[in-house]
Order: C-alpha cells, then structure tokens, then sequence
C-alpha cells in the first residue's frame, strides 16, 4: 500500500501495523466531524509522525500511484473533508 503525504512525498506502508495505522486515521476523521481545528491538526500531525517513522519511503523514481493520500501539515478542515472517503484517509483495513 502506497500512501503519499502531500508535500513530503510518498510512502510504502505495506508492513507497518494496520490497526495503528487505522486507528490514527480514524482520530483524523472523529476531529473533522467534530469541527475542532486544533484537535485536526493534532491528530494529522500523529498520523503522519505514524506513517514518517514506521514506512519506508518509496525511492525518488518511482512513478506509480499512491493508493490513498494524507493531508499536508497545515491543512484546513475543508481540504481534508475532501479527502475523507467515509471509512478516513485509509478505508477500514483491519
């Protein structure tokens, strides 16, 4: 599964553990539905601290898709509304 972080590029994320890695998507999506800015970018920044230290970054040439896409760091509640597919970022995998 490869995950890009705008911005930051992208990410192979086939081996880090599924159920961590769902339950900091959800923590994005129960924010966002909340509507509080701060606890958005809280949990963004745990999510993609999350995908930073336990992905591997896919080398620089590689020019296939990514299968989901996170938020860049600073984004507002209604770009990442845009990105939410009902199940977060990521849908359910676990």
């Amino acid at each position: 599964m490869i995950v890009r972080i705008m911005g930051e590029g992208q990410f192979d994320c086939g081996d880090v553990n599924d159920e961590a890695l769902q339950r900091y998507d959800n923590e994005v999506e129960a924010a966002v539905d909340f509507g509080d800015d701060d606890a958005v970018r809280e949990a963004l920044a745990r999510l993609r601290a999350f995908v930073f230290e336990s992905a591997e970054p896919v080398a620089d040439d590689y020019l296939g898709p990514s299968d989901f896409v996170i938020p860049f760091a600073d984004a507002h509640i209604a770009q990442i509304k845009e990105l939410l597919t009902g199940e977060g970022f990521i849908p359910d995998v676990v």
